[in-house]
């Protein structure tokens, strides 16, 4: 199909299918492979020969001959555009990273794109040489005697452990560029942090969640094997399409920074999405922001005034805490910030900080809220004043502060490889019976209860009326990384009589400690 007439998004659409089946189906990898390496010569679109030569450059060391590969690679190089020849050496350098056997060749081939004339490819064959020319240094390839061993006995053509080459070419970045770049920009605006004198790592960036919508489009083409816009999971790719969501995004915790008051505090770990305390109807329109960090919560009213005739004065909101002897003392009041001068269609920001008492178990806390301000009249066309002023109180809805307002929705394309390593040292596994007629409404309601982000395309139940598995993964406030796993299903059940179903979710949550574990388990009651 791939040699016959058709445009970009149909052959599109067709690789994309062939690295589903891959994935679906291992046994079919050299076979689809050497398929899609034989379309290269005759592919007339730039984008998807780009895309070919990375995926073949990601799967081809995971098959028996790597080796076959590279003619197909290398044609590219000296026939194509300069950006397939970029691509091709990117594509040549994770091969010799994953099959140190290879290096000492491939090395040959990329040392002739050191003269290229395109900048980009000559710097990366520049990159690449250096650094396999190091591995090679460090971790010289021996290659085994087979008449003296075993078949079955012939060691493994994979990198060392700590190899400079694999660790360069082949492990993939923890987030995504896009991820990457939202995550500067908040370290940066952070107070005093580039004043620190600390290396910026990765481990030290802020951990950036998943925004609404970002991984639909992937698990869609994950589960539905169309529109191959999207890299596959575990199968690194240049994406087709551009991507300028991230294109004039604020950070919610911008505001904060800029309060002197408030930057003591330090980096905010997430900002929750604005409740609404108030109908949209009210005199006074109030949201509420969550700020969560470590130890504090920073409660961010945003206050309008849909008033002519009125200003707001030395605006702030009462908070009272109430419920449990549990979570009784879990947090505290221990300053506030008011707003000032709130005009007819303004939005003014009052603030409100809170402890929390870390030897109180977290769990969700219900808060009571009054709007308290000084109204001042004024006319409503010039807006001068023109009465007396008086302590106004106007009442809001409650708001919840819960165990999952401190877990970041944190997406992991390696869940099944993180689940096993994180082991069932620390697991706790629950059985819980749910109040929902559907499959799709519990796993919506899962995915919320526990603030966390579906992984491997979970998001859609495939089957209805089978049982479906969710992969969660997000990340708590102090660094630790939780993953879940739950099965939700539809049983039949009686009750006086009738027979009817009812929604069953089997769950089990590992992190570090089983504290943490259980108290994940305990959002969904």
């Amino acid at each position: 199909f791939l040699r016959n007439d058709g445009g970009f998004e149909f052959k599109n659409t067709i690789v994309s299918t062939i690295a589903t089946l891959m994935k679906a189906v291992p046994e079919s990898t050299t076979s689809s492979l050497f398929y899609l390496a034989d379309f290269i010569e005759d592919c007339e679109y730039m984008n998807l020969s780009i895309r070919l030569i990375h995926l073949i450059g990601d799967v081809s060391p995971t098959t028996e001959a790597p080796a076959r590969y590279i003619p197909y690679i290398y044609n590219r190089i000296l026939l194509e555009k300069p950006e397939i020849r970029a691509a091709a050496v990117m594509a040549l350098s994770k091969i010799a990273s994953q099959c140190p056997s290879l290096r000492t060749s491939i090395l040959v081939l990329l040392e002739k794109s050191l003269i290229d004339d395109d900048d980009e490819t000559r710097d990366r064959a520049i990159m690449a040489v250096s650094v396999l020319k190091k591995a090679v240094m460090e971790n010289p390839y021996i290659p085994p005697n087979i008449d003296e061993i075993e078949p079955e006995d012939i060691p493994p053509d994979v990198p060392a452990e700590g190899d400079s080459a694999a660790c360069a070419f082949a492990t993939p970045l923890p987030m995504s560029f896009e991820k990457l770049e939202r995550s500067m920009k908040a370290y940066v605006s952070t107070p005093s942090a580039m004043e620190s004198s600390e290396l910026i790592t990765l481990e030290a960036l802020p951990i950036m969640e998943d925004i609404p919508g970002e991984n639909l489009e992937a698990e869609a083409d994950e589960t539905s094997m169309v529109n191959g816009q999207i890299v596959q999971a575990g199968m690194t790719e240049l994406a087709v399409a551009t991507n300028d969501s991230s294109e004039g995004r604020i950070d919610p915790a911008d505001i904060l920074y800029k309060i002197p008051e408030l930057t003591s505090f330090g980096r905010v770990f997430r900002s929750c999405t604005p409740v609404q305390l108030t109908e949209s109807e009210t005199e006074y329109v109030v949201h509420c922001t969550k700020h969560m960090l470590l130890d504090h919560v920073i409660l961010q009213f945003a206050v309008e005034n849909t008033i002519d005739t009125q200003r707001l004065d030395n605006v702030r909101v009462s908070l009272d805490f109430h419920g449990t002897d549990e979570d009784y003392g879990l947090y505290e009041a221990i300053g506030e910030i008011a707003a000032s001068d709130i005009c007819f269609g303004d939005t003014g920001n009052c603030f409100t900080i809170l402890k929390r008492n870390v030897d109180v178990p977290l769990t969700t806390c219900s808060i009571s809220c009054e709007l308290k301000f000084m109204a001042i009249q004024v006319d409503a066309t010039s807006g001068d004043e023109i009465g007396a002023s008086y302590e106004e109180e106007f009442a809001c809805e409650d708001f919840d502060i819960a165990t999952s307002d401190y877990i970041a929705n944190v997406s992991r394309k390696d869940f099944r490889q993180a689940w096993e390593s994180a082991g069932d040292g620390n697991e706790v596994m629950e059985k819980f019976s749910l109040p929902f007629k559907k499959e799709n409404e519990a796993v919506a309601a899962i995915i919320t209860f526990l603030g966390m982000e579906p992984c491997d395309g979970t998001r859609k139940i495939q089957k209805a009326g089978k049982p479906h598995m969710l992969h969660l993964s997000g990340v708590f406030v102090d660094g630790r990384t939780i993953l879940a796993r739950a099965q939700v299903s539809m049983q039949q059940s009686s009750n006086n009589g009738e027979v009817g179903s009812r929604v069953v979710l089997k769950i089990a949550v590992r992190s570090e400690d089983s504290e943490l574990s259980l108290m994940v388990i305990n959002c969904i009651n």
